[in-house]
């Protein structure tokens, strides 16, 4: 049986000059672990496959499959890590009057690793500008999930009036009003009304991001 991400790991490891005993430490597992992922007598968990691969700036699937020449082994390789893949639509601006996965409105395409498969239609935007720092940087890639409400402090995409991008909020709810709060104190929130009309595209459930 093949070892691809015991290779990988520990040829990215060599690559950035790491010691079994420094990856350990830098994931808060024992050199023994790293050991044993490397020699392929275990695998990592997903929630350490998400930091090696933010560690060594790869995705999770190059991680798990990249030296393989068919799609297949990647897939089988991931599955066995008990994670899914799902390829979701990223949306740019939003057309005026269509659905929010209306095909003028699709840029491109991402594919996520869930440790379960997720429920729900899923949509992507790429986070622009700092408004929601440090919970979501500049250049993240934020998972939404396709609903009309979300619960108070969730954070959620929002259409605010007629705009044509979607902005990245947390969300209060004050009487018949919405409150728009960013997670950077240097801006103010914004208020959904009569006056200022918004409605609510989705709810984010993954972030993603390079360090």
């Amino acid at each position: 049986m093949t070892n691809i991400i015991g290779e990988n790991i520990k040829k990215l490891r060599k690559a950035n000059k790491y010691t079994q005993k420094d990856l350990a430490a830098l994931l808060g597992v024992k050199p023994t672990t790293v050991a044993s992922w490397e020699q392929g007598r275990n695998k990592p968990l997903m929630d350490k496959v998400t930091k090696l691969s933010t560690l060594f700036r790869v995705s999770p699937t190059d991680l798990i499959g990249k030296e393989k020449n068919t799609s297949d082994t990647s897939i089988d390789n991931i599955n066995d890590l008990g994670m899914h893949p799902v390829k979701i639509p990223i949306i740019g601006t939003i057309a005026c009057g269509t659905p929010i996965l209306a095909d003028q409105n699709i840029i491109g395409y991402t594919t996520e690793l869930f440790d379960e498969k997720p429920e729900g239609t899923l949509f992507a935007l790429k986070c622009q500008g700092d408004s929601m720092e440090p919970k979501i940087p500049d250049g993240a890639t934020v998972i939404v999930r396709l609903q009309p409400t979300v619960e108070d402090d969730e954070i959620a995409a929002v259409l605010v009036d007629d705009n044509e991008e979607a902005t990245l909020k947390r969300i209060k709810h004050i009487g018949n009003q919405v409150m728009l709060m960013p997670e950077n104190q240097k801006y103010d929130p914004i208020i959904l009304n009569k006056e200022n009309p918004g409605r609510i595209l989705g709810k984010v459930i993954k972030v993603s991001y390079d360090l």
